[in-house]
């Protein structure tokens, strides 16, 4: 058992710093609710937190993280409430660009592999880009006060809050996007009201974390095995094979989630309240569960549950900002989001179109579905269709490139995305 788990956290160190990581989350946790920490201390604690954490894991290009937390902290600052939700959107999406792109030439140009250090700082460096424009976006619209009156020093305290929101450790490798408000309430109150200890549930949420790891592996060393299986190295590994690949590749997010939302439960963030058994619910701050994702019988259920907390972020951001195709500009954003790689452009334009054709077709079937067996069939049919086109949206956007299309051709799936284009022409 201890051989297979080096196994897994060595192909996802990611993973195990989330994991290191939980018991300094616990620590905070322990001092805080019995008083040892001033509110000051509290948010230094988790400031200075993500600082050493990113330092640890990222090395030099966690100064992509500190530039922008200095700049995000001045624009909200000296910029006015109106406008200050532009400059940070601008500059931010400007500055991630750059380093994706220079992730971009190291690969393609130069054909070498990027390094892992400056990976795990943009996956952080895409997180912290949430957290700030959620948070300009509550200045704009007046959900979050501009207090800074007074003297220097009561100035600087007021913009502590920022700062540590930007880098508090919990959410700094893994989210759940969790909001201004609902963190600077946690820090304040977690000394007066704290939440009930999370140790009961983090051993079971752990353990699911393990659960969906060891699901990856056995379905990894399936796909190896099926490979070496293979006649000629042109033979095409077929449908079930492509559909288990874009499996793993979900699988991987599932646990990456899982242990976050573990990460901030340990801290006592994500605490709901109690269930109607009298039991806690720790599912405040959570990205999704990943059995109901995977039985989604429609590609819009598919999308609005895939990522809950980044969903909810460009829904706010794009689709309700947007008056001209908004569901077209909030998936060409997020592939902006994501790195803007052939691969990934194609793919989410590709869920565009199928989630608008699912709509179109939904609302076309649905008043006919009068029958009970009706309704089964076309659910049965729904879900397979769904993990048809997630397969191809999944393996589109994870391999980044042209070569996706390469890999899905012989399969014949890629008629799947085809099939949502005649039904957008013929609805």
């Amino acid at each position: 058992i201890m051989d297979l788990l080096w196994i897994i956290f060595n192909q996802n160190p990611q993973l195990a710093y989330q994991l290191f990581t939980i018991p300094f989350a616990w620590l905070f946790y322990s001092l805080a609710t019995r008083g040892y920490l001033t509110l000051i201390n509290r948010y230094m604690f988790l400031t200075l937190g993500g600082f050493i954490l990113a330092v640890l894991t990222m090395g030099p290009y966690s100064l992509l993280l500190f530039i922008t937390a200095t700049k995000f902290v001045l624009l909200v600052h000296f910029v006015e409430p109106l406008h200050v939700h532009q400059w940070i959107l601008g500059l931010q999406m400007c500055w991630q660009t750059l380093w994706h792109f220079y992730t971009q030439y190291q690969q393609y140009w130069l054909q070498k592999p990027a390094d892992s250090r400056l990976l795990l700082a943009m996956s952080a460096l895409m997180l912290l880009s949430q957290r700030v424009t959620s948070v300009s976006m509550d200045i704009q619209e007046g959900k979050v006060a501009k207090a800074f009156r007074g003297s220097y020093r009561s100035q600087a305290i007021s913009l502590i809050p920022f700062l540590s929101y930007s880098l508090y450790f919990p959410a700094l490798l893994g989210g759940p996007l969790c909001s201004f408000t609902t963190y600077v309430t946690f820090v304040e109150q977690i000394s007066i009201r704290p939440p009930p200890s999370p140790l009961a549930i983090l051993p079971w949420k752990i353990l699911r974390v393990l659960v969906v790891l060891v699901l990856k592996y056995l379905f990894s060393s399936f796909l190896q095995l099926s490979i070496f299986r293979l006649s000629s190295p042109h033979d095409s590994p077929g449908i079930l094979w492509i559909w288990i690949l874009s499996l793993v590749l979900r699988l991987n997010y599932y646990a990456h989630w899982k242990i976050s939302e573990c990460l901030n439960n340990a801290a006592g963030l994500g605490f709901s309240g109690c269930g109607p058994n009298g039991g806690t619910l720790w599912d405040g701050l959570s990205d999704g569960d990943p059995w109901e994702i995977e039985t989604s019988t429609r590609i819009s259920a598919f999308a609005r549950r895939w990522n809950d907390t980044t969903t909810a972020w460009l829904r706010r951001l794009v689709f309700q900002r947007c008056s001209t195709a908004p569901l077209f500009m909030t998936f060409g954003f997020s592939a902006w989001w994501h790195g803007l790689y052939p691969g990934q452009v194609l793919g989410f334009l590709g869920w565009a179109t199928a989630v608008l054709g699912d709509y179109k077709l939904h609302t076309c079937i649905q008043p006919r579905l009068t029958v009970l067996w009706k309704k089964r069939l076309y659910s049965l049919l729904g879900w397979a269709y769904t993990q048809a086109v997630i397969t191809c949206v999944v393996l589109t956007t994870e391999l980044q490139s042209s070569d996706a299309v390469m890999l899905l051709y012989p399969t014949h799936i890629v008629v799947v995305p085809f099939v949502t284009v005649v039904i957008l022409f013929i609805l």
